[in-house]
């Protein structure tokens, strides 16, 4: 079979061979945001939340996940990370937490799985520490705004903010 497929010639769902790949280093950028009540960001950033500190749990959480994505996404293949960068800040509206996770590689296959996990980690852990008070957070926009390295080149979300 030619290039590269999530299925073999049967039909079935395989793991892509990249053997054949070049070996380059690759970095993966992915954003999101958990939006809430005011109070609730308050209270975060006041170290106030009964289940402790919520941005700095949340940080490793995403940080822990990244290294677990082939456990967790089908077919994704297990990568040695060679870095992993989780920040989360509180949106200068007063009412969201944003979410940037940074995922390097030197490898054959790019991190774009394990950026978006990091941040969706990172944002259910606030939603989890969080939702005795605030049941209606909302997780938004988990996307991925920049990859390079590979094949195929630089990718960059062209409505993505800069950051």
């Amino acid at each position: 079979m030619t290039g590269f497929s999530h299925f073999d010639e049967a039909g079935n769902a395989v793991m892509v061979d990249v053997g054949g790949k070049e070996v380059t280093e690759r970095r993966a950028v992915a954003r999101g945001r958990i939006a809430m009540a005011p109070g609730t960001l308050a209270m975060i950033t006041a170290g106030a939340a009964a289940k402790g500190d919520v941005l700095g749990t949340a940080r490793l959480a995403g940080i822990m996940a990244a290294k677990q994505t082939a456990a967790l996404i089908p077919l994704c293949h297990p990568l040695p990370l060679t870095s992993v960068k989780v920040d989360l800040t509180p949106a200068a509206s007063g009412d969201a937490v944003e979410i940037e996770a940074i995922c390097k590689v030197t490898g054959r296959t790019g991190v774009e799985m394990e950026a978006l996990t990091a941040v969706t980690v990172a944002a259910l852990t606030v939603y989890d520490m969080c939702k005795a008070v605030d049941r209606a957070m909302r997780i938004e926009a988990v996307r991925l705004v920049r990859k390079e390295g590979g094949r195929s080149g630089v990718f960059e979300a062209p409505d993505a903010p800069a950051g």
